[in-house]
């Protein structure tokens, strides 16, 4: 199974790189992973990644157990046209109570319980065939000595009576299926009849000339090891098992389905078995309630975050290897003890250097791109207060290997990254939005990089009727914080009713929407743990 590594939602360069970075390590130690986004990619990382042409990672929507993850009863179907003793001996094996039915093209078109086979088996008509001549065979365990037709329908007729009784109180007809031994006379009336088919009890030898005339006529002949009650009571078992087809369209499960959802629609339903199919109508297999279900869940490893909020959807249902984080501790917990990696740094991609430097692998010059633009972008230049000698150590080296000048290219990464042109309110709030939990207050923070104020001003009624809307659906307070890198401070926006809130949290005398905070630039040192602790003493 491959394991996924990624960040957090709405992803940054840092979370974005870091995971492209460390899957790349891991790779060259053996692994087998594959970096994934949670969210589209900014400005700035779509800059990133195009300079160093490296692809966008896939898009990963959640981590839940779905069906194609369950080891259910693959393959545990039958084609609509084999025998129903086929069917059984195939429910035998698998140790199955139902088994759906298939076509030539493997979609589902039917279900057949063992309760349905024993009713039939029971109550059903035992006169009449509808099958093919192979299924005949295989289930009287006969040999063919004529054979004429590929499918044989008709009526089941015992020849017990003499020859003379037989040829004047029956009328044979090509629909008759005669169970007959070594009577020739009978033998030669059947096949002047042109009935379907004769079977033969005991492996009886016939003439070379009943065999030229059966020919001659086109009637189907086999012998059986069977007597002629054993072959008259299983050749029933011969039909084809879409001849108790009762179910023509059962209930299915798809195997994309999620597990949590097919259970809940189980337990309403109250069936046992399901075929499961996949989004072309093919039937895969059989699910069932009550079996061991067992599975594997999807391996992973977090980067730049260790928060259920800002992870993946489902993550409770995954297999947490690893987290690598320069984050405060969240509230993910893990069944059993990971390697869980947090340093004080600046960035993520810092502590991915190092596990180069560990584990000396040599770093790719697009790989020490991708770092060195994480570590720009989440130190702002290396200016940030987040900034440690770490970082500062690990952008020298890598933008040697990158083969860039740390100023001219972080300027123009940051360039980038400022456009707000074509983005509307709701786009530039969900860029990098995290959210965080506190206590029972959900608390929202956005940071906008941008030199461009101006177009933020003009539509500042948009933002805040936003963020009110945001406060009436599930939080508590939601900010925007627009950063401008060269004034080294943020601009606030804050919903209505979050003002004295900010006013707290940043010592402010008074307070008014889109305030200039000066040398406030960091969300986890500066923005973040100033409105928590207000939060907190609420």
């Amino acid at each position: 199974m491959t394991t996924y590594i990624f960040g957090h939602k709405n992803p940054d360069t840092d979370s974005v790189c870091s995971s492209i970075a460390l899957s790349y390590l891991k790779n060259e130690l053996g692994g087998k992973t594959a970096p994934k986004v949670l969210g589209n990619i900014n400005n700035e990382t779509k800059f990133v990644l195009d300079y160093f042409k490296v692809p966008v990672p896939s898009y990963l929507n959640d981590v839940r157990v779905r069906i194609k993850n369950i080891k259910y009863d693959k393959k545990a179907y039958i084609f609509e046209e084999e025998s129903i003793n086929d069917a059984f001996n195939v429910m035998q094996k698998q140790n199955l109570t139902a088994i759906p039915l298939i076509d030539d093209k493997k979609k589902l078109t039917g279900y057949v319980t063992l309760k349905e086979i024993a009713k039939y088996l029971i109550s059903g008509n035992k006169e009449i065939v509808n099958t093919t001549l192979d299924n005949i065979i295989e289930t009287l365990d006969a040999k063919v000595i004529v054979k004429c037709d590929d499918l044989i329908s008709g009526d089941i007729l015992i020849a017990g009576l003499q020859s003379k009784t037989i040829e004047s109180s029956f009328r044979l007809s090509p629909r008759d299926i005669l169970i007959v031994g070594d009577r020739y006379k009978v033998l030669n009336f059947a096949i002047d009849s042109k009935v379907k088919l004769i079977i033969l009890p005991l492996n009886v030898n016939v003439d070379k000339k009943i065999i030229k005339k059966a020919e001659k006529n086109s009637v189907n002949i086999i012998a059986s090891e069977f007597d002629s009650f054993q072959i008259a009571n299983k050749i029933l078992l011969s039909n084809f098992i879409k001849s108790i087809n009762l179910n023509k369209s059962p209930v299915t499960v798809n195997n994309e389905d999620y597990y949590t959802d097919f259970k809940n629609m189980a337990h309403r339903v109250n069936h046992s078995n399901y075929p499961v199919i996949n989004n072309k109508g093919e039937c895969l297999g059989l699910i069932r309630l009550t079996g061991p279900n067992d599975y594997e869940k999807q391996k992973v490893i977090l980067v730049d975050h260790n928060n259920f909020a800002q992870s993946v959807d489902g993550l409770d249902e995954a297999n947490i290897l690893e987290i690598i984080d320069h984050h405060n501790l969240g509230a993910i917990g893990t069944s059993l003890p990971i390697n869980f990696r947090s340093k004080p740094v600046g960035c993520t991609s810092t502590m991915i250097y190092d596990m180069y430097k560990e584990e000396r692998v040599a770093i790719p010059k697009n790989m020490a791109g991708l770092m060195l633009s994480a570590i720009l972008s989440d130190t702002l230049l290396l200016t940030s207060p987040t900034t440690t000698e770490d970082d500062r150590f690990a952008a020298v080296k890598l933008a040697s290997i990158a083969k860039v000048d740390i100023d001219t290219y972080g300027i123009e990464m940051l360039k980038a990254a400022s456009s707000i042109e074509g983005k509307s309110p709701e786009e530039l709030i969900k860029t990098d939005f995290k959210s965080y939990v506190v206590g029972d207050k959900l608390l929202g923070i956005s940071q906008i990089m941008t030199m461009d104020i101006d177009t933020i001003q003009n539509h500042m009624d948009e933002y805040i009727a936003k963020l009110n809307e945001m406060v009436e659906l599930n939080y508590s307070i939601v900010t925007i914080f627009i950063t401008d890198i060269i004034k080294n401070g943020s601009y606030v926006l804050y919903n209505e009713k979050a003002a004295d809130i900010i006013k707290d949290a940043f010592g402010l005398k008074s307070i008014h929407q889109c305030m200039f905070l000066p040398k406030i630039v960091s969300r986890k040192k500066q923005i973040q743990p100033n409105i928590i602790s207000v939060l907190e003493g609420d």
